[in-house]
C-alpha cells in the first residue's frame, strides 16, 4: 500500500489513534515502539495530602505554601493521566465493536467520506454540529431553530415569555376590580347552555338593520335572545384600553394624519370599527380600500387584539400570583384555554406581517425608551423589502402599488408572543400568544387527512380571527383558506402539558368556536367573502356586516365613447357556470366568428372557465392567443404581438392576470366580459384600454362592449352601473341593456 508499517504488528490489535497515526505519517508514533532495553525501575513518591481549606492558625511559612502549591500542580498532572487512560480505555472499547478483519483500505475510504462530507457542508454554507454556525450566528446563541415541520424553538427566551411560571408586573397586581365592567371579562366568562348551543348550531337568527355614519348601513343577525343586536351609534363605546396601551394608542394616526393637520386620537372610522370589535360580535367590513380605509382598520384590530392578549395575559399572571400566596387547595381560576394561541391574523403577502408588528411595537413601546423585541434583525431581514428588490417605477395605478408594495411572498407563518412591554418574534405557535400566517403557510402544516405529518392542535383555543384582505386571497387560492377556517376550534388530539384545572369550561365542552369573535376586511362585497361568516362563526354574540351600496359605478370612468351591452341570462342557482357556457357558446360567440370581427378580446374571471373556453377554441379550430397568470413572459409577448397585428382573432385574459401585471394590451376593436370583473375599477381599466390602440393606429375604429351578467351577479352589477341602475336591469324583464359612455355623449 505504500505505506511502512513497524514490524509485522496486526493492524486490527491498533488502536483509532494508532491507525490514524499510522495513516497520516505511515509509521507507528515512537511511545508506542516496543523497548528491547530493561527499562529502569519507576520510583515512586508518595506526598502526603494537601489540606484544601487550611486553617487560617494554622502556622505555616513560605516553603509548606510553596509546597501546596506543587501538590496542587501535581494533582492536576495525575488527574490528566487518569484522563489519558480513560481514552485509552474508550478507545480499546470503541476497537472491540469493529468488525474483525476489516482492511486499513476501507477505514481510509470512511474516513475521506467523511473529510468530503465535512467540506461540502461547508461549501453550502453549512456546519457540522461540533463547529459554530457562521451564517446564522443567531443559532449557535440558542435562540432560534427551526426543525423538519417548520415550528420554530426558541430556548433562550422561554422562560422568560412562560405564562405559567411569570408573575405580574407592578402595577397590575390589583386590575380585578376594573375588570368587572369589562365586557372582555362578560364575553369569557358567559355560561351558555346546551339548549343554547343547538339554537346556534340551527343557524336561526334575529335580524335587523341599523345605519352608522361611516361603517353605514349595518345588518346585524343575533342568534340569542339575551344577548340583544347591536343599537346605534352611543350603544357601543370604545372598549376599556388595557394600561399598557393606554400611553401609545393615540399615536397610531401619525403616520396617515394630514399634512399641517392635527393628530386625532381615533378617528371616526376607527372609532365605529373598535365599538363593534369591543361587543365581541363577529364583523364584516367590506369597504377597506388599500388606499383609504386599510391603514385605519389595521391600526385598529392590531389595538383590538393587543388590547384581548394582554388581558387575558394579565388575568393568568394575576391568578399565578394568588395561587402562590393561597392556602386554599379548592379555590379554581378558569383562566385559559387547552392551548396558549389566541389570536390568528391571515394576511396575504410578508409585506402585511411587517406593518402589524410595527404596529404592535408603536402600541407597546415605552415612552422614551427602545422596547425588547427578540429576533428582530432576522424578522427584518425574510420580512422586509431589501433595497435592491424594488422592481423599476412602472406605470401603474395606485392600488397596484398600495397591493404589492414591499415583500410579497405569500408562504409564511410566524408566532408572537408578548409578555412585560417586551415582545417575541419566532416564538413556537404553542407558546404564542398571535400567530400570523398566510393561508398557504399553515396548509403546509395542517396538511391533509392522508398526510401522517401534520398538527392542527395549536388552533383548538383561538378566540379571536382576523382575515384582513380578504378579497386578495381570492386571486390567490381560496381553498387554502376554507382549509384553514375548518381546522379552527377543533378537539385537540394531545393536551400538549397543559393544566387542566386551569382551562375555561366551555374550552372543555369543545364550545370554543361558539366564544370565537372573526372579524373580516375586503375592499369590495362579494358572496363569497360573506359565505365566510354565514357557513364558519357561529359566535353566541351575533354578527354585523356593513352593506355600501354604491350609487355612482365604475362605467362612469370609461373615457372611450363605447356602446356597452349587458346581456342577462337565465340560472337557477349561484354556480351558474354551465348555464353561462352555453350561452356564450350559443348567443355570443357565432356574432364574432366573421372575420370582420376581428380583434376581440375576451375578459374571464374565473381560471376554470378559461381553461373550459380555451379548450373549446382549440376543439373547434378558432384562431386565438390566451394570456393567464399562469403563462410565462414569452408567451405573453407573442400572444400580445399576434393579437395586435391581427394574426390571431381571438384573445383569451384571465382576471388574475390583470390582477398581478396590469398590462396594457392594445388593439382591442370589440371586448367580450364573460363574467362582471370581480373589482368594479377593472371593468373602466379594461375598456380604456381601447383607447391604447386608437393612439397608435390613428384610423377611425368603431368599437363594441358586450357583458354577460346573471341575477346573482347583483353586487358585481352594482359597483360598475350604480345600485339604483342595477336594481332597475334585475327587475326589468328585458334581458338586454345598453349603455353609452364617451366625450359626446355619458349616460
Amino acid at each position: 500500500m505504500g505505506k511502512r508499517r513497524r514490524g509485522n504488528q496486526d493492524i486490527t490489535s491498533l488502536t483509532k489513534k494508532q491507525k490514524k497515526h499510522l495513516k497520516e505519517f505511515g509509521e507507528q508514533h515512537p511511545f508506542h515502539d516496543n523497548v528491547v532495553d530493561r527499562p529502569e525501575k519507576t520510583q515512586i513518591l508518595r506526598l502526603p495530602d494537601c489540606p484544601k481549606h487550611p486553617e487560617p492558625d494554622s502556622e505555616e511559612d513560605s516553603d509548606e505554601e510553596q509546597q501546596s502549591a506543587y501538590q496542587k500542580l501535581l494533582s492536576t498532572m495525575i488527574q490528566g493521566a487518569d484522563d489519558n487512560s480513560e481514552d485509552e480505555e474508550s478507545d480499546d472499547e470503541d476497537d472491540g465493536e469493529e468488525v474483525e478483519g476489516e482492511s486499513e483500505e476501507e477505514e481510509e475510504e470512511a474516513e475521506e467520506e467523511g473529510d468530503v462530507a465535512e467540506e461540502d457542508l461547508e461549501e453550502a454554507g453549512e456546519t457540522p454540529d461540533n463547529s459554530p454556525n457562521k451564517e446564522h450566528p443567531e443559532k449557535t446563541n440558542g435562540d432560534i431553530e427551526e426543525n423538519e415541520e417548520g415550528e420554530f424553538t426558541d430556548k433562550k427566551n422561554e422562560a422568560a415569555f412562560c405564562l405559567e411560571t411569570n408573575l405580574p408586573v407592578e402595577g397590575e397586581e390589583n386590575m380585578g376590580e376594573q375588570e368587572e365592567e369589562d365586557m372582555f371579562v362578560k364575553h369569557q366568562e358567559a355560561e351558555l347552555s346546551e339548549e343554547e348551543v343547538g339554537r346556534i348550531l340551527q343557524g336561526s337568527k334575529i335580524k335587523t338593520q341599523v345605519k352608522w355614519p361611516k361603517l353605514g348601513t349595518l345588518q346585524c343577525a343575533c342568534p340569542l335572545e339575551r344577548f340583544p343586536a347591536v343599537g346605534q351609534l352611543y350603544s357601543a363605546p370604545l372598549p376599556t384600553i388595557h394600561k399598557t396601551l393606554e400611553a401609545n394608542w393615540f399615536l397610531l394616526n401619525k403616520s396617515f394624519a394630514p399634512k399641517g393637520g392635527t393628530v386625532t386620537d381615533v378617528t371616526d372610522l376607527q372609532k365605529e370599527l373598535l365599538g363593534l370589535m369591543g361587543t365581541y360580535r363577529d364583523v364584516h367590513f367590506a369597504n377597506s380600500s388599500p388606499l383609504r380605509e386599510a391603514k385605519e382598520v389595521r391600526s385598529a384590530y392590531c389595538l383590538h387584539v393587543l388590547n384581548h392578549v394582554l388581558k387575558a395575559n394579565t388575568r393568568v399572571l394575576r391568578n399565578n400570583a394568588k395561587l402562590k400566596e393561597t392556602k386554599d387547595v379548592n379555590e379554581e381560576f378558569r383562566d385559559q384555554g387547552i392551548t396558549r394561541p389566541k389570536v390568528l391574523i391571515l394576511v396575504p403577502f410578508r409585506d402585511g406581517v411587517l406593518r402589524v408588528v410595527q404596529t404592535f411595537i408603536t402600541l407597546l413601546e415605552p415612552k422614551g425608551k427602545i422596547m425588547d423585541v427578540s429576533n428582530k434583525k432576522r424578522f427584518k431581514e425574510e420580512y422586509g423589502e431589501e433595497p435592491g428588490e424594488s422592481p423599476p417605477k412602472l406605470h401603474r395605478p395606485d392600488d397596484y402599488h398600495a397591493v404589492f408594495s414591499g415583500n410579497i411572498d405569500d408562504h409564511f407563518r410566524i408566532g408572537v408572543s408578548i409578555m412585560k412591554r417586551s415582545m417575541r418574534l419566532y416564538s413556537p405557535f404553542y407558546s404564542s400568544d398571535i400567530i400570523i400566517a398566510s393561508p398557504l403557510g399553515l396548509r403546509t402544516v395542517l396538511g391533509a387527512d392522508s398526510e401522517k405529518k401534520r398538527d392542527f392542535d395549536f388552533l383548538s383555543s383561538i378566540e379571536l380571527l382576523i382575515v384582513d384582505q380578504a378579497d386578495v386571497f381570492l386571486m390567490q387560492n381560496w381553498e387554502h383558506l376554507l382549509h384553514v377556517l375548518t381546522h379552527l376550534n377543533l378537539q385537540p388530539l394531545d393536551s400538549h402539558g397543559v393544566d387542566f384545572s386551569r382551562v375555561r369550561i366551555w374550552n372543555l365542552n369543545n364550545w370554543a368556536a361558539h366564544y370565537r369573535q372573526t372579524l373580516v376586511f375586503s375592499a369590495i362585497q362579494e358572496p363569497q367573502i360573506t359565505n365566510i361568516l354565514t357557513k364558519h362563526c357561529h359566535n353566541y354574540r351575533g354578527q354585523v356586516c356593513s352593506k355600501t351600496i354604491p350609487k355612482v359605478g365604475s362605467i362612469c370612468q370609461v373615457l372611450v365613447q363605447l356602446p356597452h351591452v349587458f346581456q342577462m341570462f337565465q340560472s337557477d342557482s349561484f354556480m351558474d357556470q354551465d348555464a353561462r357556457f352555453q350561452f356564450f357558446v350559443e348567443k355570443i360567440l357565432p356574432q364574432y366568428r366573421d372575420s370582420v370581427m376581428s380583434h376581440t378580446f375576451i375578459y374571464v374571471p374565473s381560471y376554470f372557465d378559461f381553461v373550459r373556453l380555451r379548450n373549446y377554441l382549440k376543439k373547434e379550430d378558432i384562431s386565438f392567443a390566451s394570456v393567464s397568470e399562469y403563462s410565462q413572459r414569452s408567451e405573453v409577448s407573442r400572444a400580445r404581438h399576434f393579437f395586435q397585428k391581427g394574426e390571431k382573432q381571438f384573445m383569451l385574459f384571465s382576471e388574475r392576470f390583470h390582477f398581478y401585471k396590469r398590462y396594457t394590451i392594445k388593439g382591442i376593436h370589440n371586448l367580450i366580459f364573460y363574467g362582471l370583473p370581480m373589482y368594479p375599477h377593472f371593468y373602466s381599466e379594461v375598456c380604456n384600454m381601447l383607447q391604447a390602440g386608437v393612439r397608435e393606429g390613428g384610423g377611425s375604429v368603431s368599437f363594441t362592449c358586450t357583458a354577460l351578467y346573471s341575477r346573482y351577479d347583483m353586487h358585481r352589477l352594482a359597483g360598475i352601473t350604480g345600485a339604483n341602475r342595477a336594481a332597475q336591469m334585475l327587475q326589468s324583464k328585458k334581458t338586454v341593456h345598453l349603455f353609452i359612455t364617451g366625450e359626446e355623449k355619458n349616460t
